[in-house]
């Protein structure tokens, strides 16, 4: 297999997320650049520099729509993968993979074979008392630990010599549980309030800063440049941002510059090409 280097790992995303991006407006679902992909379409008007992924987001209507259609008379190489239409998923918010790809996190002895992908992360309505939305994020964290400990199927040798008195034997343990037990709880504990209009949302699918914005950011979409074409962004993008970053403008110091993910991705075989 050809290994793929950092420029055409993006190269694949950018086409993943244009795959997505036209699926998307055909079908009426909005999405948005998310996370680090909407700080680099802010401040860079692509990649953050140090970064090498793509995030998008959806809210629960969009992303359910999106997740049992996607698929559906697809004959392209990319598949929409979730919780709710992959019995083998352990992650809890979705992904579309390119699978002319394998890709391995962190690496072929200890991590999770994948392909190639942009992640999809989900927000949910949130309450609006703040004790009750601190209960959600305690309860989110907790799971999506656990879960990521029942996930990982190996060790290597010096894993199991740095968890051996916490990770290791609770790892053991969980594999006699039901698989992905505490990712069902976590999807659940995300959908409390899905049939409950609170004017707000969270994100209960990833560790990230305890987000609470109002739902109004999201009522129209402007666009927005990433790598020389335009995507949505949310019309409050500078709330968002400031709910996920702060000062979103300031670089961090120069030793934060780094990627914060392990992987390394390879071309199948018979890869033939952008289809």
């Amino acid at each position: 297999m050809k290994k793929i280097d950092q420029n055409n790992l993006k190269l694949i995303q950018i086409e993943i997320l244009n795959f997505i991006n036209d699926f998307c407006q055909k079908n009426n679902i909005n999405y948005w650049l998310d996370c680090g992909t909407l700080l680099g379409a802010v401040r860079h008007k692509g990649y953050i520099p140090w970064d090498d992924d793509i995030d998008i987001g959806m809210l629960r209507k969009d992303y359910d729509k999106f997740m049992n259609t996607f698929n559906e008379n697809n004959k392209s190489k990319y598949r929409a993968h979730c919780y709710e239409n992959d019995k083998y998923w352990t992650y809890p918010f979705g992904k579309v993979l390119d699978e002319s790809t394998i890709l391995y996190e962190p690496d072929e002895k200890s991590g999770i074979k994948i392909s190639v992908y942009v992640d999809i992360f989900v927000y949910d309505n949130a309450p609006t008392k703040k004790e009750l939305l601190k209960k959600m994020y305690r309860k989110r964290d907790i799971l999506y630990k656990l879960n990521n400990i029942q996930r990982f199927k190996k060790f290597t040798e010096k894993e199991r010599q740095k968890y051996n008195y916490i990770r290791y034997p609770f790892w053991l343990l969980f594999q006699l549980l039901p698989k992905r037990i505490f990712l069902k709880k976590s999807i659940k504990n995300g959908k409390k309030y899905k049939d409950i209009e609170t004017g707000v949302i969270g994100n209960f699918s990833d560790m990230v800063s305890h987000i609470k914005c109002d739902k109004r950011i999201f009522d129209s979409f402007i666009k927005l440049e990433f790598e020389g074409k335009k995507y949505p962004v949310p019309i409050g993008y500078k709330d968002w941002l400031e709910a996920f970053y702060g000062d979103y403008m300031i670089l961090p110091p120069i030793e934060k510059r780094v990627s914060h993910h392990k992987y390394i991705a390879y071309f199948k075989d018979n890869y033939k090409g952008s289809e």
